[in-house]
C-alpha cells in the first residue's frame, strides 16, 4: 500500500475550499502538524513552535508551504518520492550567515505576509487554525484582512475515511495484530516489562520493514502489569516493573503507517489469575463489544458510550470505569471526535473510532480491550482482529 495519492489531495483541497466559499474567506492558513499533515501529506521535521511552518491553500491556485531551511532535504525526499502535494515550496533561513536565503526567523509574520500576497491575498477573511502567536500579526500587515477561526471545521474533515485512507489503517492494523501474536511468545514471569516492549516494537519494526518498503511507519509499544496496569496510562514509576505468575496485564500499540494510526490494546493473564481478574474482564469484553454493535451510521455517538457503561454497571463496577469508550482515529492517534459520551451527533460511514470500555481496580489491575473500528452502514468493521477471549489472552506461566 503507498503514501496516499493526489486524489486524496484532490478530494480533500475541494472540501476545504467550499469550507473557504461557505465562510467567504480568500485562503486557508495551517500550522498544526496534524492538520498541516492532512492537507500537505508531510511529515514535519521540525516542531512549529521553534521553527514556525504555514501551509497556505487559497480559494483557488496552488497551494503554497512556509517551511525552515532545516527541512530542505525532507523536502527535496519527498518531492522525490512524489508523496508532497505541494509544488511551491519557500524555506526561510534561521542562521545568520545565510544571505541568499529568505528573512531569517523573526521576520517570518512579514514572509507570512508576502506569502499570501503571492497567492492574490490582499485584503479579506483568511481562515486559520489559530489566530494566535505568528499569525496574529497577519491583519497589521496586509490591511484590510481579518482571521477566522476554522479549528472545528478542520477537525470534521478528519473524521470520514477516504477508501485509500481505510486500506492503509488495514494494512497497518494487520501488522498490530501481528505484533499482539508476538507478544504471546515474549511474555514470562521474571521478564522486564520493557524489555518485552522493547522486543515487540523490535519485531515489527523489521516485519514492517518487510511489508512496507520505502514507507513511513511509526511504533509505539507499552504495557503496564498487575496493580500497575489500573492506572489507565501506567503507574509512572515503571522502569523496573517486571512480569509475575497471576498478573493481568494492559499492553498498547500504536502504530502509525503513512499517517493514519491504529489502536490495538489487550488485557491479557499471566497464568492462573484470580476469579476478580476474570470476572472483571469478562465484563469489560462484552461492555466492548456492546459498544462496537453500536458503530453503525446513523446511530448517535452518545449511544456507543451508553451501551458499554450499561454492560459495566449491570456488572457492578460503575464506580470503576476512569474514561470515555471511546475516540476519533486517523490522522492522529487521538483524533477528533473526542466527545463519544455528550454527543447526539448522527455517526457517519466510514468515520474510525477506538473501542476500549475500561475497568480499573485499584490494588488488582486494569481490565481493557481496545479494537480499532470503521463505522458502516448496515454493520461495523472491525479492524483490529487479534484474539480476545479470556482462553485466547491466557498465558501459560510455566
Amino acid at each position: 500500500m503507498p503514501f496516499l495519492s493526489r486524489a486524496v489531495a484532490e478530494q480533500r483541497h475541494a472540501h476545504l475550499r467550499e469550507m473557504l466559499a461557505d465562510q467567504g474567506c480568500e485562503a486557508l492558513v495551517v500550522s498544526n502538524p496534524d492538520h498541516f499533515f492532512f492537507v500537505t501529506n508531510y511529515f514535519l521535521d521540525v516542531a512549529p513552535w521553534e521553527r514556525p511552518v504555514a501551509a497556505i491553500l487559497p480559494k483557488s491556485g496552488p497551494m503554497l508551504l512556509l517551511l525552515n531551511e532545516l527541512s530542505t532535504h525532507h523536502v527535496d525526499m519527498a518531492r522525490e518520492r512524489g508523496t508532497l502535494w505541494a509544488d511551491d515550496v519557500w524555506l526561510y533561513s534561521e542562521h545568520p550567515r545565510s544571505t541568499d536565503r529568505l528573512p531569517i526567523l523573526p521576520q517570518f509574520p512579514e514572509l507570512l505576509a508576502a506569502a499570501l500576497r503571492d497567492r492574490g491575498v490582499r485584503k479579506g477573511r483568511i481562515a486559520v487554525d489559530s489566530a494566535g502567536g505568528h499569525f496574529a500579526r497577519i491583519p497589521a500587515l496586509l490591511p484590510g484582512t481579518e482571521l477566522v477561526g476554522v479549528e472545528a471545521h478542520l477537525r470534521q474533515a478528519r473524521w470520514v475515511k477516504t477508501a485509500e485512507e481505510l486500506a492503509l489503517m488495514r494494512q497497518c492494523a494487520a501488522l498490530t495484530d501481528w505484533g499482539q501474536a508476538r507478544y504471546r511468545e515474549e511474555v514470562r514471569p521474571g521478564r522486564l516489562v520493557a524489555d518485552v516492549d522493547l522486543e515487540i516494537a523490535r519485531r515489527c519494526a523489521i516485519e514492517g520493514a518487510e511489508r512496507f518498503p520505502g514507507q513511513q511507519l511509526d511504533l509505539r509499544v507499552r504495557s503496564s502489569a498487575g496493580p500497575a496496569s489500573a492506572a489507565p496510562h501506567g503507574s509512572g514509576a515503571d522502569a523496573s516493573a517486571r512480569f509475575e505468575a497471576g498478573q493481568g496485564i494492559v499492553n498498547i500499540l500504536v502504530f502509525r503507517l503513512n499517517g493514519m494510526t491504529v489502536e490495538n490494546e489487550r488485557t491479557w493473564l499471566l497464568g492462573r489469575c484470580s476469579d476478580t481478574h476474570v470476572r472483571a474482564l469478562e465484563a469489560a469484553i462484552a461492555a466492548q463489544e456492546a459498544a462496537i454493535a453500536k458503530l453503525v451510521a446513523g446511530r448517535a455517538l452518545f449511544e456507543v458510550d451508553a451501551a458499554a457503561q450499561a454492560v459495566i454497571e449491570r456488572a457492578g463496577y460503575a464506580e470503576n470505569i476512569r474514561h470515555r469508550t471511546g475516540h476519533g482515529m486517523g490522522t492522529a492517534g487521538h483524533e477528533f471526535p473526542e466527545d463519544m459520551p455528550w454527543s447526539p451527533r448522527r455517526l457517519r460511514e466510514n468515520e474510525v473510532y477506538s473501542a476500549e470500555p475500561g475497568i480499573y481496580l485499584y490494588g488488582v489491575g486494569g481490565f481493557r480491550h481496545d479494537d480499532t473500528v470503521a463505522v458502516g452502514r448496515a454493520a461495523p468493521e472491525v479492524i483490529t482482529k487479534a484474539p480476545k477471549s479470556v482462553p485466547e489472552v491466557t498465558i501459560p506461566a510455566g
